[in-house]
């Protein structure tokens, strides 16, 4: 294995996690124009699929082929975490404010942690226990502790964090087995297929038929939102551990939180700030502990 691998997975995972923080962007302007979380939900899935699906036709259709058996796989990928995980998010974003949604989102390092030691045998270090109490902390902070929650929010933002923590168990078994962009090919035809299943399409092909702008708008929040950074985070689960990866994109809610200061003028405390510090210095012990490991 080459030495620079795994900083190359770590910076892949960082910048999925960058990535990720301005979907907030997206589902605004989407709830704005009419559609709830499922249907949101839906457009990013089928965007997705579709997408990949004409580039791996052009690419390499060998990357389309995978065994029955391995389905299972995609399954998990794709119902069991990307659309319950972003039917919660979308859900928890738009009954309470980007920053709560990130929050709860990122319990999902803990959920992955006690998966991961149960399932893969991975090892629960000093370092790593430091790492995920900077991370979560610092993303309490960063989403400001003085905010109130209600039930459902919580609800929604705890399933999240679940949802969220199931991709990288399920993933890991599929990347032992497919290249990642048949993993994520595969995780969002699943996903995009259980959404059709259960969302109202009508609102979703009023907006797709309302112009070209809409079509641009749908096929920009697929791709920035989904195929480039899932393509990242895919890629570097192939050489960090699902509980480091966690950790390492908990960079999402610091951007989400100045995604909030940029765009719709949220405050930026003290303890904010605070926060980011304490969500990159937890990147970078893990980064420390990859670097030793690569030596």
């Amino acid at each position: 294995m080459n030495k620079n691998t795994p900083a190359l997975s770590a910076a892949m995972i960082i910048a999925a996690g960058a990535i990720w923080g301005t979907i907030g962007l997206f589902v605004r302007h989407l709830s704005s124009d009419g559609l709830d979380s499922m249907q949101v939900t839906t457009i990013r899935c089928a965007v997705t699929a579709i997408v990949l699906f004409l580039y791996l036709l052009i690419r390499d259709r060998s990357l389309l082929r995978v065994r029955l058996r391995d389905l299972w796989c995609f399954f998990g990928t794709g119902i069991c975490s990307i659309v319950f995980f972003t039917w919660c998010y979308f859900s928890c974003i738009t009954a309470g404010s980007l920053s709560v949604a990130a929050i709860l989102l990122y319990t999902s390092p803990i959920f992955v942690t006690i998966m991961s030691a149960l399932l893969f045998h991975e090892k629960i270090t000093k370092m790593k226990i430091i790492a995920l109490i900077c991370a979560f902390g610092g993303c309490v902070l960063v989403s400001g502790v003085g905010e109130p929650i209600t039930i459902p929010t919580l609800l929604y933002g705890l399933g999240a964090g679940f949802g969220y923590a199931l991709y990288p168990i399920f993933g890991r078994f599929a990347l032992r087995r497919y290249a990642p962009l048949t993993v994520i090919f595969y995780t969002f035809l699943f996903a995009a297929a259980g959404c059709l299943l259960i969302s109202d399409l009508s609102p979703v092909a009023a907006y797709l038929a309302a112009g070209p702008a809409h079509l641009a708008f749908a096929a920009a929040f697929g791709i920035v939102s989904c195929v480039i950074p899932y393509l990242l985070y895919t890629a570097g689960l192939q050489h960090t551990e699902p509980g480091t990866a966690a950790v390492m994109s908990s960079i999402e809610p610091v951007v989400a939180t100045l995604v909030g200061l940029i765009a719709y003028r949220e405050s930026l405390s003290v303890p904010m700030v605070l926060g980011i510090l304490l969500v990159l210095t937890a990147i970078v012990l893990l980064n420390r502990k990859a670097a030793a490991r690569a030596a």
